[in-house]
């Protein structure tokens, strides 16, 4: 084992790859990406690949917005990749799925223990009714649910729609249009920027719901 400083810090250096220090941050997103388009069910019309990355790019603009460092960039945006991974085995409880690729993947990569287990609180704040405990699990929050504020709310719902009569959880468009109402009606987003950037157009989208 080679040890190499830099500055005040010391890293151990063994075969050439770093063991402690770096999160290999594009990788695992590669991976976890190719793993979804392969092995996502293809009556997930919603919960997509398309799905992940809208949540990615919301996560993006948030973290720039809310002026996260690099480090909690890089920490939600691997959530972001990795939140509806669960999917590829179930559906009800997803999320403790995705926490347990995530545990299983995560180390190759060079993720800490610490770094994991942050991820993983990440990707349960996204669990509906969201309930995030700290800064970095709001912005997440607010990605997942950017979609409710946008002016492409109604093209993004249908594909919900579509899923959920698949599954047999919705009935008719009129039982639709009493689930998106109350869960609209309940929703709040949790960072100034979300709030600046999507309550006024989600409160529009629950009009034009209200009033169809």
């Amino acid at each position: 084992m080679l040890v190499k400083e830099y500055g005040s810090k010391t890293f151990n250096i063994l075969v050439g790859k770093t063991v402690t220090g770096f999160m290999q941050f594009e990788q695992a997103g590669k991976f976890i990406m190719d793993k979804l388009r392969k092995e996502l069910p293809a009556h997930l019309v919603y919960h997509s690949i398309d799905h992940i990355t809208d949540v990615y790019k919301a996560a993006a603009q948030l973290a720039r917005y809310e002026k996260l460092s690099k480090q909690e960039t890089q920490l939600l945006l691997t959530a972001a990749y990795y939140h509806d991974a669960g999917f590829i085995v179930q559906t009800a409880g997803h999320e403790e799925e995705s926490c347990r690729i995530v545990r299983q993947t995560l180390p190759d990569f060079n993720y800490t223990t610490e770094e994991i287990e942050q991820i993983c609180g990440l990707i349960k704040a996204t669990q509906i009714p969201q309930s995030p405990k700290n800064h970095l699990e709001e912005v997440l929050a607010d990605a997942d649910l950017d979609y409710l504020g946008r002016d492409d709310y109604f093209t993004i719902s249908e594909k919900l729609y579509e899923e959920l009569v698949i599954a047999d959880e919705i009935k008719s468009m009129e039982e639709w249009k009493q689930v998106q109402i109350n869960f609209m009606e309940k929703h709040r987003y949790f960072t100034p920027t979300a709030i600046n950037l999507r309550q006024a157009t989600k409160e529009e989208n629950l009009k034009k719901i209200k009033a169809s």
